[in-house]
């Protein structure tokens, strides 16, 4: 069969950027600005201020549409928006070329209300949070050094195998007990419950690692379980919590010692990296090695210094001898000294007598003199010359009072100049005054 001669050209394909392009192109021809209702999913704030965020079909069903909101028009919301709350949204329909993805371009945003499950979160969380479940105060710390860790989590779920990745590649020193639970579904809250409390009774672990992959509000409630946040915060065991991704916010979360971003983070923030200890030990014990050969260099030294001053005693009896010439030097200069002073101390010590006999003699010559006065004063004779004469018996003895006298006695009278005899005519004695 021959080949026809002229066969009409084929279609080229289309480059990936320009198929979506004009996809894009026709979606936008086709709705324009559009107006949607929806509950607002895994909402982000990125630092330039746009916002990004998924939007969940109202009613339930399982479609999603991804949302980007610029920085302009998010700055114009007169509301702060979070996950579950019901909003709408009006837009431009388009395709996310790197991604190829529909995507809505948010211009205006209001909002509805809250989704039942956001409003029972919120609910949930004042009231356990009032309780003190949510303290501080009685957070623990986490093992630094841990023997053993747990995981509470499914057994198929994705967050076990990047559990066990992290903690393989950090520390495989450190054995992993896996206490297997559902994590999602009506049956989830008491698996986890059960879960929680066999680690606490068995007691074979440092610390507890509570984790769980994203998802939807919906999918991670089981985290907002009382039952299960009770659990959590009841656990003897220090407690990690990382469920879902790092917007995801559960009660467990808060109830927990310690809130890790994601599964992974949960694993990293308990085990330490095994290549960083062996690091640090190995600094330790470079420098336990450089201080013990500085100790031994020490005492090698002193040791040499000993055995070359046990090497040539004569130098030690030199510098001995040396030694006792100059205390002998100086004990005959303190000797002598001493001599000197204390030959001179006897006249010195002589002359200070001979000082002190002096003035002793000068004031016991002064005393005198004042003695002699006084006697001088008291003199009979002295008051005989001012015209006084004294009387006495013929005895001697002095008449000092008229009644010793009798009429008739013989008297004898001294003046200064001399004496005379009398003889008492009569008493008269003198009245006493009134």
């Amino acid at each position: 069969m021959l080949e026809p001669d002229f066969a009409p050209p084929a279609r080229s394909p289309w480059g990936v950027a320009a198929l979506l392009l004009a996809t894009g192109d026709a979606i936008a021809a086709r709705f324009g600005a559009v107006a949607v209702r929806g509950e607002l999913s895994g909402l982000v704030r990125a630092s330039s201020g746009h916002c990004y965020f998924t939007l969940k079909d109202a009613s339930g069903a399982s479609a999603v549409l991804r949302c980007a909101m610029f920085r302009r028009a998010a700055s114009l919301l007169d509301f702060r928006p979070a996950d579950g709350q019901q909003v709408d949204l009006r837009g431009r329909l388009g395709v996310y070329e790197a991604r190829g993805e529909l995507q809505l371009v948010v211009e205006s945003m209001e909002r509805v209300g809250a989704g039942s499950l956001y409003e029972e979160f919120l609910r949930l969380r004042a009231r356990l949070q009032a309780l003190g479940l949510f303290d501080a105060g009685r957070k623990r710390p986490i093992a630094t050094q841990p023997r053993a860790i747990g995981v509470v989590t499914s057994l198929g779920a994705a967050a076990l195998r990047d559990v066990l990745t992290a903690l393989q590649r950090r520390a495989p020193h450190v054995p992993v007990v896996v206490y297997p639970s559902l994590v999602q579904g009506a049956e989830a809250p008491a698996a986890l419950v059960a879960a929680l409390q066999l680690a606490g009774r068995r007691a074979e672990v440092d610390t507890l690692l509570l984790v769980r992959g994203g998802g939807p509000l919906e999918d991670l409630w089981a985290f907002n379980d009382e039952r299960v946040v009770r659990a959590v915060a009841a656990c003897p065991l220090p407690v990690v919590c990382g469920v879902g991704h790092e917007t995801d916010i559960t009660l467990c979360d808060l109830a927990a010692d310690l809130r890790a971003p994601t599964p992974t983070a949960a694993a990293e923030l308990a085990a330490p990296v095994r290549d960083e200890a062996l690091a640090a030990l190995q600094l330790r014990q470079a420098a336990l090695r450089r201080a013990v050969q500085r100790v031994l260099q020490q005492q090698a030294q002193r040791v040499d210094t000993l055995g070359l001053r046990l090497g040539q005693p004569g130098r030690a009896l030199w510098g001995q001898a040396e030694r006792l010439n100059a205390l002998q030097l100086r004990l005959r200069q303190a000797l002598a000294t001493r001599c000197a002073r204390h030959a001179e101390e006897p006249a010195l010590r002589a002359r200070r007598m001979a000082a002190a006999v002096q003035r002793q003699l000068q004031r016991a010559a002064l005393q005198l003199d004042a003695h002699g006065h006084r006697l001088q004063a008291l003199d009979p004779s002295r008051v005989l010359q001012r015209g006084y004469a004294w009387v006495e018996a013929a005895d001697g003895r002095p008449v000092v009072s008229v009644h010793s006298l009798q009429p008739g006695q013989a008297v004898r009278a001294v003046w200064a100049d001399g004496q005379a005899g009398m003889a008492v005519q009569h008493i008269e004695p003198l009245l006493p005054s009134r």
